[in-house]
């Protein structure tokens, strides 16, 4: 399946289940107040590895053939999927072996080597994380688990907005981040394939704006910055995931540094929750269609999908006086 549908999420909703819980769905009337109407928070960041991507490593592992399993699995990923891919692979009894960029969080790199991958360290730049990973795939035999440009992973991280408007039907819109253009992509497949009128927005920063800008191009633009305190969302569009968000008529906003810290104290402040600065770019980018007059339905789910922070950092981000 080069493009997910949404039996395929569905099916992987089911094939995960006893391994990945749903998440819950939260409210805040104060939040309410700030953006303007209902919004509903899928806390992703609940998961047991901190994020969403357990969903589609999850479901990637448990569809690989016994072949395929027996030569492990392997990845780059600045984080949430590689501690995702770990668990799933320690889950199924196999090898992973991850490489990260230098400058990744600690505490990710922690978790990815807690539940038992091998990680190797490279330069921060996309060119050598595909690079390094090639090397490991041609050393070990390794099936490559991409962290989006994989039909599997992008029906795993699917699930998440089908629990989401299970919890609640009346849905006009969704909002999640985006960065490679997994979870975005899987929103909109899901979304578009229950209720064809939801909206569905991805959020971006603007100092890693490539799914914005090539959007507005119609064809990939992947020359652009990639200097954001959101660490997990400096990837760049794939042909597959541009493709889907395209042909689901998917808008994107983008938001500063500072619009992502302010979401990070509301989300501290009035809903007591720790959430990670790529996590909290949905939130923001709600909030700035918002300012920007965007109609906004009654109800809007926001997917928050990560809270794997260094606590000092997080702790100096959210420090200062909430925002206004």
């Amino acid at each position: 399946m080069s493009t997910p549908t949404l039996d395929d999420v569905r099916a992987a909703a089911a094939r995960i289940a006893s391994l990945v819980p749903p998440t819950p769905v939260l409210r805040s009337v104060a939040i309410d107040e700030w953006i303007g109407t209902r919004v509903h928070l899928k806390a992703e960041h609940l998961h047991a590895t901190g994020a969403f991507k357990l969903r589609g490593a999850t479901n990637a592992i448990l569809l690989l053939d016994e072949d395929a399993a027996a030569r492990g699995v392997a990845a780059h990923s600045s984080g949430n999927h590689a501690a995702a891919l770990a668990v799933a692979a320690a889950r199924r009894g196999i090898a992973c072996t991850v490489v990260m960029p230098e400058g990744t969080p600690s505490t990710k790199r922690a978790a990815t080597e807690a539940a038992g991958a091998q990680v190797i360290m490279c330069a921060p730049t996309l060119q050598a994380r595909a690079a390094t990973v090639a090397q490991v795939i041609a050393d070990t035999g390794a099936v490559e688990i991409h962290p989006f440009d994989d039909p599997r992973v992008i029906a795993g991280q699917g699930t998440a907005t089908l629990e989401l408007l299970e919890a609640v039907p009346g849905l006009g819109m969704v909002v999640a981040p985006v960065s490679g253009g997994g979870l975005l992509s899987g929103t909109a497949i899901t979304a578009h394939g229950i209720d064809p009128r939801v909206a569905v927005w991805g959020a971006e920063p603007t100092g890693a704006d490539d799914a914005f800008r090539s959007l507005a191009a119609g064809r990939l633009v992947l020359d652009g910055p990639s200097d954001t305190i959101a660490d997990g969302l400096v990837a760049q569009l794939s042909e597959r995931t541009f493709r889907i968000l395209r042909d689901h008529d998917v808008h994107v906003v983008t938001v500063t540094d500072q619009q992502t810290v302010d979401a990070m104290q509301r989300l501290a402040h009035d809903a007591k929750q720790l959430v990670e600065p790529s996590g909290a770019v949905a939130l923001a980018g709600l909030a700035q269609l918002a300012a920007d007059g965007v109609h906004l339905p009654l109800d809007v789910g926001v997917i928050l999908s990560g809270g794997n922070v260094d606590l000092g950092r997080w702790s100096a981000l959210v420090s200062s006086d909430r925002p206004a």
